[in-house]
């Protein structure tokens, strides 16, 4: 299926590892000339070089921290009229709430809901007068299922999942949609350090602990983030316009509801 953008402009924050990295990829391959960020140049730029070698897209590069004001102003004037935008940051970090200070707070909402909240507000009207846009969040699984050592993250994605439900019904009639992914278990660095986590406070071995996960998924393994990247490109494509304001949970039938 030809997903009908080739030629737009995607900016995709977080983009040197992990899910970021996928969607990148898969927008890349269908002919979307990409700005990436990262916060280290290192693997950025390793990252932008074999997007080129593997599909012949125009990749362009930016080392800032999008939770901060100074790389959010740095990234949109590296790229100030993305055609889409996927908004990536890295989850904070686990523990118990009665550890949490309101710095450590703040620290969780700036990259996990206000960033993705500002890049939306500097964007979307640009995107309404072009009459074409698509807006994807990687969220978590825990905003359907909310996880309990990951409080500040079911805390801040919750939030930025409230704010953008309302604004996804003000756009689409201007073809511009706002959805969001909501992975489970992939196999990205980011799981591998959960497990080495989960391994030490079992007493268990990394092999071990990462069987018992593997195990218990529905589907019998993680998720490859080539999977992840391919669902962000179908959400951003032509087709896609009649789809908004969604949180699309894709976890291998982890989450055991029916709704």
């Amino acid at each position: 299926m030809d997903l009908g953008i080739a030629g737009k402009k995607a900016l995709v924050t977080a983009a040197s590892k992990g899910l970021g990295r996928a969607c990148a990829m898969s927008l890349a391959a269908e002919g979307v000339e990409l700005t990436i960020t990262a916060r280290t140049v290192g693997p950025l730029e390793e990252t932008a070089e074999e997007i080129r070698k593997l599909t012949g897209a125009t990749v362009h590069t930016l080392a800032a921290d999008i939770a901060t004001e100074e790389g959010r102003e740095a990234t949109l004037g590296a790229c100030p009229n993305p055609d889409i935008l996927v908004n990536n940051a890295g989850g904070p970090p686990p523990g118990d709430f009665r550890d949490w200070d309101r710095d450590v707070w703040i620290a969780a909402l700036d990259a996990n809901m206000l960033s993705p909240i500002f890049m939306i507000k500097a964007t979307v009207d640009g995107m309404i007068e072009r009459k074409f846009g698509r807006i994807v969040n990687i969220t978590s699984g825990a905003v359907k299922a909310p996880i309990e050592v990951l409080g500040l993250s079911n805390g801040a994605r919750t939030g930025l999942t409230g704010f953008c439900a309302g604004l996804a019904r003000k756009t689409v009639r201007h073809n511009v949609t706002l959805n969001a992914i909501l992975p489970g278990p992939f196999d990205t660095d980011r799981l591998s350090a959960t497990l080495e986590g989960a391994a030490r406070a079992a007493g268990k071995s990394v092999a071990e602990i990462t069987e018992e996960r593997r195990a218990s998924n529905p589907a019998g393994r993680f998720g490859d983030p080539a999977e992840f990247g391919d669902l962000c490109a179908f959400i951003c494509s032509a087709q896609a316009g009649y789809i908004t304001g969604q949180n699309l949970l894709i976890d291998g039938g982890g989450y055991p509801g029916t709704f």
